[in-house]
């Protein structure tokens, strides 16, 4: 997985971003206006199928993708309150507005998206 970093503060990555940690996401929110976060484990069936659409949307959209492995992160799925996997969370301008459980159709995802970056 590429660790792409953008130049400029607020400027999406076109690679989802791989975190490990607590600080780690919370500099990644810090610095990129939007924020898509894929809570996923390795083992999820669900998390694989939509694999492709993150990367996907990390290339043609404005937001930046997060991946946080919740195997290697248990204590930061516990903190976002992740039950299940695949668990998406959106953060625009540094705050958490939107949650989805489960498996999302890119055109779906898309829109969400857009609705913060316009």
């Amino acid at each position: 997985m590429a660790t792409d970093t953008a130049s400029d503060a607020g400027t999406a990555t076109s690679e989802p971003l791989q975190v490990n940690g607590q600080s780690q996401l919370g500099d990644v929110v810090a610095e990129h206006d939007v924020v898509l976060t894929d809570f996923y484990a390795d083992w999820c069936g669900p998390c694989q199928m939509l694999e492709p659409v993150v990367e996907t949307l990390a290339a043609e959209t404005d937001a930046t993708v997060a991946k946080v492995d919740v195997d290697a992160n248990q204590q930061l799925a516990r903190a976002y309150g992740v039950r299940g996997v695949p668990t998406l969370i959106l953060f625009a301008d540094g705050e958490q507005v939107e949650e989805i459980v489960g498996v999302q159709g890119e055109e779906q995802l898309r829109s969400l998206i857009e609705r913060y970056t316009e």
